[in-house]
């Protein structure tokens, strides 16, 4: 018998047990960057552009996004134990009324190269029209999906194995999107 069920056994003095196996968590928060530190939306937003206008160019590293990739990745290490690491990231703009192709992050022909967690970042987002729609199974019910607004300067965190789209509606402006992918070294040694 599995030597990790007979420790917990031992543990275990009531007459029903739980042991929670796996959780589908989103963590959200606004980038409330320390005094002194500003989040440069239009160097964001040109990087944006001009990766997606141009195929030869691709999105770029600035300063800007390294500020904000850390302190997402300072804030989730400090609040929520979870050290992540930033493994690719790539920049969107939605025209009125555009709604994205479903994606998914996760390979599942090739885990080992996977990211782990999905990060949706409101660069510049015309107030109350776009939501992040996120796909998850609970357990008979399938299909169910979960949405969640998209603000500017707001971040999503999900695991990247749930299928997601973004849905703007009755935007005046263009939306601008930041999304950045993360490893959670510590799963590796779970795969």
């Amino acid at each position: 018998m599995n030597k990790n069920f007979e420790a917990f056994k031992k543990l275990n003095k009531k007459q029903i047990t739980k042991l929670l196996l796996s959780e589908v968590a989103i963590y959200w928060g606004q980038a409330n960057m320390p005094k002194d530190w500003h989040i440069d939306k239009e160097r964001l937003i040109k990087d944006i552009t001009l990766s997606n206008y141009y195929e030869d160019i691709s999105y770029p590293f600035s300063i800007t996004w390294d500020m904000l990739k850390t302190y997402i990745c300072d804030f989730m290490r400090l609040e929520q134990k979870i050290d992540l690491s930033a493994k690719k990231t790539f920049g969107t703009f939605y025209e009125k009324n555009e709604t994205s192709k479903p994606r998914l992050e996760i390979n599942f022909a090739n885990l080992n190269e996977s990211p782990d967690f999905v990060c949706i970042y409101g660069v510049e987002i015309d107030k109350d029209t776009c939501n992040l729609n996120l796909s998850y199974n609970d357990n008979r019910k399938l299909g169910c999906t979960w949405t969640i607004p998209i603000e500017t300067n707001k971040f999503i965190i999900f695991p990247s194995s749930l299928q997601y789209y973004i849905v703007n509606s009755k935007n005046t402006y263009l939306n601008f999107i930041n999304t950045i992918t993360f490893t959670y070294p510590e799963a590796q040694g779970g795969r």
